[in-house]
């Protein structure tokens, strides 16, 4: 079937002329779903509460040394890139729901491992299980959502997996406290097993029984989330799932929402959030915050709570005012953190070490002073991410893309977002030496100018729209 073809252009799905659904079980199959990204925040916070516990052990109990505890920190990220093109293939074989329900399996096994581990190459094992689950679900949980949700509340859903993600860290700090490493790793198999129970209970997006020509199924699930299918249309016969191929590159309505879709993703990560995560504890050390779990606490508050309100308020403001606002904030919090390192190494009782926060062998007033500027500014980058950049990248990218690119096409923006993390982690402190700490951070505050302008000029609003409406402006119909 021809692009042209009226049958493909139509929407697979018409909202009601006259009013809004009012279905309340979409909140609960998007509450289900976002237990994902809850799982996946948890995997990511787990390592920092738990290598301290497991350094702090004498042998003969299982303990980690430092290259152990960085690679138990960083493999994560290894099974999350390989799960990324893993739920890229299952988003369009499997369905939405099924790879929900698979992803649950290798967050339970990779907890369980960690919690009978003997040794190290057991606790590294399990970790890597539940980075490939961290990576299916940071892909499939958005589509799930995006595609159940209605457009008056499409926005606040989206939010709720970013939300549910900086939760699942939080909550990870939180527990750290009081739970050493085995008995955090079991209570990080709860919130995936809750997530596998109420996933059986939940439909199939319709988008995706239309895709499958099961149109009885799609209306029966219609009616699940919505209350009623009451003035929508029969939709029309669709063609054959062609899949994606590199042909389809030539299409406006591929390409263009595809380098939209990269772009976000790469942008986040060059904002520096890494980076301001990485020095927070020292930063806190410095303005007298000496327990660095009170920090980590700090952090995740703060994530938390501006998380919520741009789920609150997305469907109001809009994607693109809310990252543009997200984008102004970050340049002057980073500026201000560059400022802060630049004016700490002009005094003179500094640490030589450009690669770690300068502090002083007995502080002055206006080191701690200083240090107040840092905690500030850092506090307001966290804020500023928060809002916008935080969420928006993970909601446009379950947005923009047609149905039968949607698989591969998420997965590259996934693989491209863990390989970006990974880049700007590994490599900061080089660049660190060779610009110094404050022109490293005067560079992340000149990629978010970037990011402000690439907001403006070429990503699309996409608030209150259907998703047939999304690919076709694209299309330019």
């Amino acid at each position: 079937m021809s692009p042209e073809d009226p049958e493909e252009t139509r929407p697979l799905l018409r909202p009601p002329e006259a009013r809004t659904p009012r279905g309340r079980r979409v909140f609960l199959a998007s509450f289900a779903a976002a237990l994902g990204p809850l799982s996946f925040g948890f995997a990511l916070g787990y390592s920092s509460p738990a290598i301290p516990s497991l350094r702090r052990t004498a042998p003969p109990a299982l303990r980690l040394g430092d290259s152990a505890a960085s690679w138990f920190g960083a493999i994560v990220t290894l099974g999350a890139a390989a799960g990324g093109i893993l739920g890229g293939w299952l988003l369009d074989r499997a369905g939405r729901k099924l790879s929900l329900l698979l992803c649950t399996v290798p967050f339970v096994t990779g907890f369980a491992v960690i919690t009978a581990a003997r040794d190290v190459w057991m606790l590294l094992g399990g970790r890597l299980l539940t980075g490939l689950a961290c990576g299916v679900a940071s892909l499939v949980a958005p589509v799930y959502i995006s595609e159940i949700a209605y457009p008056a509340v499409r926005g606040l859903l989206g939010s709720c997996v970013q939300l549910m993600v900086v939760t699942g860290i939080l909550l990870a700090y939180v527990a750290g406290w009081v739970l050493e490493w085995r008995w955090l790793a079991v209570l990080g198999c709860v919130p995936p097993t809750l997530m596998l129970l109420l996933m059986c209970y939940m439909p199939e997006t319709p988008r995706f029984l239309l895709t499958q020509h099961q149109y009885q199924e799609a209306m029966a699930a219609l009616r699940f989330l919505w209350g009623s299918e009451e003035g929508w249309e029969e939709p029309p016969v669709v063609a054959e799932h062609q899949g994606f191929q590199l042909a389809l590159l030539r299409r406006p309505g591929i390409y263009k929402p595809l380098v939209i879709g990269i772009s976000l993703m790469a942008f986040q990560q060059l904002s520096g959030v890494n980076a301001i995560m990485f020095y927070a504890n020292s930063i806190f050390e410095e303005a007298k915050f000496k327990d660095s779990s009170l920090a980590s606490v700090t952090v995740g508050i703060i994530q938390v709570l501006f998380t919520a309100v741009a789920a609150l308020i997305m469907d109001r403001a809009g994607r693109r005012l809310l990252l543009a606002l997200s984008g102004v904030i970050m340049v002057f919090s980073m500026s201000a953190f560059g400022t802060y390192f630049k004016l700490t190494q002009s005094l003179p009782s500094n640490s030589s070490h450009i690669g770690l926060v300068p502090i002083a062998a007995e502080p002055v007033d206006v080191h701690v002073g200083l240090a107040w500027l840092a905690v500030g500014s850092m506090c307001l980058f966290i804020a500023g991410f928060a809002v916008g950049w935080g969420p928006i990248p993970w909601l446009l990218m379950s947005e923009i893309f047609p149905l039968h690119v949607k698989g591969v096409a998420t997965g590259v923006c996934i693989l491209t977002n863990w390989f970006m993390a990974f880049l700007v982690t590994k490599e900061f402190s080089s660049i660190m030496e060779i610009l110094r700490p404050y022109g490293a951070f005067w560079l992340t505050a000149a990629f978010c100018i970037l990011s402000v302008l690439f907001t403006l000029t070429v990503v699309p609003e996409t608030k209150g729209r259907t998703l047939e409406q999304v690919t076709a402006h694209f299309e330019g119909r």
